[in-house]
């Protein structure tokens, strides 16, 4: 085999590492983020923060790769949709990271305050957040379009679930004024969660033009998994 060919693939193969590198920390960001905030653990908050400096670094040494993949190696076809894709949900799985170290800056105010009623469920979102990060980035690695567009559809149960977070926070604001501003950074919180269900259905976009060269992200997606162009 050509040497060339084989540096080539050794070094896709590090991007490939790369990524689920920087989506392990990512994942472990949002269990942290989530615990510090059920749990009240202002220093599981704290290292979330500190975190995020690995996470950005790591984000931009997949960038350099990806950047001397393109400009060096010259690739073709099925090679160039792999790297392009993996160009653009490092930045989406940065972006999650993101949301991590907003979810537990929350934490951090909200532990400062009496701990309201447990009345909204986060973790049950965390774990919904967290399977679709895990799955996109299964599909990234497989190749399988069919498990991206399966991600994809779950994305609907996060958003309902943020928009009855959302009613059941504003109904207890209006019941108990003096937990507004809790109420209101729990509302935050919520958000930042279907926020990270919308970034890893970015990822499975990706996934299914990078095996296919279909580009469905400006469609609907079914729970079975077939598509239809929005009207």
């Amino acid at each position: 085999m050509d040497p060339r060919t084989t540096h080539f693939a050794s070094r896709l193969d590090e991007l490939t590492q790369l990524v689920l590198r920087l989506g392990g920390l990512v994942e472990e960001a949002i269990g942290r983020s989530v615990h510090a905030l059920v749990d009240r653990d202002s220093g599981t908050a704290r290292k979330v923060l500190e975190s995020d400096h690995a996470i950005d670094r790591l984000e931009l040494e997949i960038d350099h790769l990806c950047l001397e993949l393109l400009l060096l190696q010259q690739p073709m076809a099925g090679d160039l949709r792999f790297i392009a894709t993996a160009m653009k949900i490092n930045s989406d799985l940065e972006r999650i990271g993101d949301h991590a170290v907003n979810i537990s800056e929350r934490a951090l105010e909200l532990n400062e305050a009496p701990p309201m009623p447990t009345f909204i469920d986060l973790p049950l979102m965390a774990t919904r957040a967290q399977a679709m990060v895990r799955d996109a980035l299964d599909a990234f690695v497989r190749r399988d379009a069919e498990l991206a567009v399966a991600t994809i559809a779950r994305d609907r149960e996060l958003n309902d679930q943020m928009r009855e977070n959302f009613t059941r926070l504003a109904d207890h604001a209006r019941e108990q004024p003096q937990d507004i501003d809790q109420a209101l950074r729990l509302s935050f919180v919520t958000k930042y969660f279907e926020r990270i269900g919308d970034m890893a259905k970015n990822v499975c976009e990706q996934v299914v033009f990078m095996a296919s060269g279909e580009v469905i992200k400006h469609q609907r997606v079914s729970r079975t998994g077939s598509g239809e162009d929005q009207s």
